[in-house]
Parts: structure tokens; C-alpha cells; sequence
């Protein structure tokens, strides 16, 4: 009998692998068999939004493939240089709605804390992908600032953990955070969105799901999948392991031309998730920010689709159709 094969991305640790990301536009178009022509204008559209990418996410892209549905998700492409009327720096105006360091409070009842300023893999429509991280990047102090601006607001129920990706800090980091959080009486539930699960599932160790089951917080965690073919057998097992926490998981798409922009990729995505374990939760019109506008599906296409799936699946497995708006006090239903 041959020994089988391990990958070497799965015999590391979460921390080695997000040591070990491809950020060479070289590296990947090498990996993955692509024709050299991409290569120069990876490297000018790297230069305005790095290149990012596990290899665990790398290896289920489709070799030779430039039409992958994961490739076009993390390709720096040209057409992201392009000077698009109607795409902004800030979209959702996120600036106007912090009131310190690292916090953002645009809804009623939850506030988002920038818990992490990087991600495992760059989303090439990434709507914060002209963050300012750095302003962000809290000192001990401004930690302080932005969890007592959540213990003085006691219409604050919700706090969600974003970023970047709030899973690339420590276990260490989330279970003060979570504790300090815990303390708060006003404080019910806990919301992370990550799509680390997904594209390094080592980072859900059994110490990160003991931190968040034994806090008194009700924990939800919101994943990322945009297409079924994400859903590797590595990531089903983590996804499995979530739900065998008794953790509420949910998922959001952004509806992305050439992705997932057809009725029988996210009938399937929907299916595929619920098997996990997964309800969809959002799907999402993209938010029209610089360097993304060759992603952009037009709302009555998005709105047709939507009503397809309506059509095809019963109501628990549709995600719901929104778009953000700067001022608006909550997701905008598109349908």
C-alpha cells in the first residue's frame, strides 16, 4: 500500500499557517499554472491592496483556471486601477460613525470593535479595503476608551468582533476581550464575523471554542462563503466542530459578478451550507468602494435571482437580499 500523502498546510498550526500566506503575485500565478500575461498587473493592483492568500484556500482553486470562482476572489487584476464614477474610499462612511478608536456604532442595540487589522486572505472586494488600520491599531489605553464607551452606553446589548479578522488575534486576546465584555450586565450576545474558519479552518482549536461556550455571552459567529466550492472537507470538519459547541453559526455571501451570480451556484451554496450545519443569513449587494466596481451585479439582476431561489428553496435556506447605506439605521432590504 503507498503511505497517503499529508499536505504540509495541515499538519501546522493556525499561527504557522497565517506565517506562511502567498503574497507574491509570482508565487500564485506559479502555483496555479496561470498564463505569465497576469503578472504585471497583479503587481500595480498589489501595490493599492496586498495580495493575501492561505495555501489551505489556494489548493481547491481549479489549476489553469482564470475563470475560478476562488481565483477571481483573490487575483489582483488591472481593472482594480480604474477610475470608477460612483466608487469611494469610504462607502458606508464608517468614519462618521466612530466615536473612538477601533469602534464602530452605526446600529441601535450593537456595536462593532475592530478586534484585529489584518485578515488571513485579502478579498479582492473587500469593502474596507482602504481602511485605515493603522488609526485603528489600539494601544492599551484606547482599548480602555472603547470598552468603556460599551460600558456607559447600556442600550449596547450586542458587541461584534470584526476587523480585519477578529480570529487572527490570540486565543489569549479573545478570552480577555470576552471576559471583559462578560462583565458588562447590559451585554447579552456576541457576534464574530471571520472567514478564517474557512480559509485556515486550524484556526478554530478547541481552546478558542472552550472561550467561547463557557462565557455567559451568547455566541454567534457569522461566517464567509461566497461559493459551494469553498466547503473542502477540512472546512465541513470545522464547521462540525462550531455546531458541536452548541454555537449559533450563520453565513453571509456578497453577490459577485462572475462568482456567484447565477441561480444554480447559490441554490447549491445554500444547500451546501445547511448540511454544515449553516443557515444563510445575508446575501449582500456589493459595496461600491475603489478598486471592486468589475465585481458589480446590477440590483434587478440581483433582485431576479433573489426571487429565483425564493422559487426554489423554502424560506429558512434564502438569505436575505440587502444592501448597506451610510445613514440608514439598519440593513436595507434590496426586495
Amino acid at each position: 500500500m503507498i503511505p497517503r500523502t499529508i499536505p504540509t498546510w495541515q499538519s501546522k498550526s493556525w499561527q504557522e499557517e497565517l506565517a506562511d500566506i502567498v503574497t507574491d503575485p509570482a508565487e500564485l500565478i506559479s502555483m496555479l499554472k496561470l498564463d505569465d500575461k497576469y503578472l504585471n498587473e497583479a503587481k500595480q493592483a498589489c501595490l493599492a491592496f496586498p495580495l493575501r492568500a492561505t495555501r489551505s484556500y489556494i489548493k481547491r482553486i481549479k489549476p489553469g483556471d482564470i475563470n475560478d470562482p476562488l481565483l477571481k476572489q483573490i487575483l489582483p487584476l488591472g481593472t482594480e486601477l480604474d477610475d470608477i464614477p460612483g466608487y469611494t474610499l469610504d462607502p458606508l462612511m464608517e468614519a462618521d460613525f466612530t466615536p473612538t478608536p477601533g469602534l464602530i456604532h452605526k446600529y441601535k442595540g450593537r456595536v462593532l470593535l475592530v478586534a484585529a487589522n489584518q485578515c488571513a486572505i485579502n478579498c479582492r472586494y473587500c469593502f474596507r479595503r482602504h481602511f485605515d488600520y493603522q488609526s485603528h491599531n489600539l494601544s492599551q489605553e484606547q482599548w480602555g476608551n472603547s470598552l468603556r464607551y460599551i460600558e456607559n452606553n447600556l442600550d449596547i446589548e450586542e458587541v461584534i468582533l470584526s476587523g480585519g479578522d477578529p480570529l487572527s488575534a490570540s486565543d489569549k486576546k479573545i478570552e480577555w476581550l470576552v471576559d471583559r465584555l462578560a462583565s458588562f450586565s447590559h451585554i447579552t450576545r456576541l457576534r464574530i464575523h471571520t472567514r478564517l474558519p474557512i480559509v485556515a479552518p486550524s484556526r478554530v482549536t478547541d481552546k478558542l471554542m472552550a472561550i467561547l461556550t463557557k462565557t455567559r455571552l451568547q455566541s454567534v459567529i457569522v461566517v464567509h462563503i461566497n461559493h459551494p466550492q469553498e466547503i473542502d472537507n477540512e472546512v465541513t470538519a470545522t464547521l462540525q466542530k462550531i455546531n458541536a459547541s452548541a454555537i449559533t453559526l450563520l453565513n453571509q455571501s456578497v453577490l459577485l459578478k462572475g462568482v456567484n451570480d447565477n441561480e444554480n451556484t447559490l441554490t447549491e451554496l445554500s444547500k451546501t451550507l445547511f448540511r454544515q450545519g449553516v443557515l444563510p443569513y445575508y446575501l449582500h449587494l456589493l459595496d461600491k468602494v475603489v478598486g471592486t466596481a468589475h465585481f458589480d451585479v446590477e440590483e434587478a439582476h440581483a433582485s431576479s435571482l433573489y426571487k429565483a431561489l425564493l422559487a426554489n428553496l423554502p424560506g429558512y435556506l434564502v438569505p436575505k437580499l440587502v444592501k448597506e447605506a451610510p445613514n440608514a439605521p439598519s440593513k436595507v432590504p434590496v426586495i
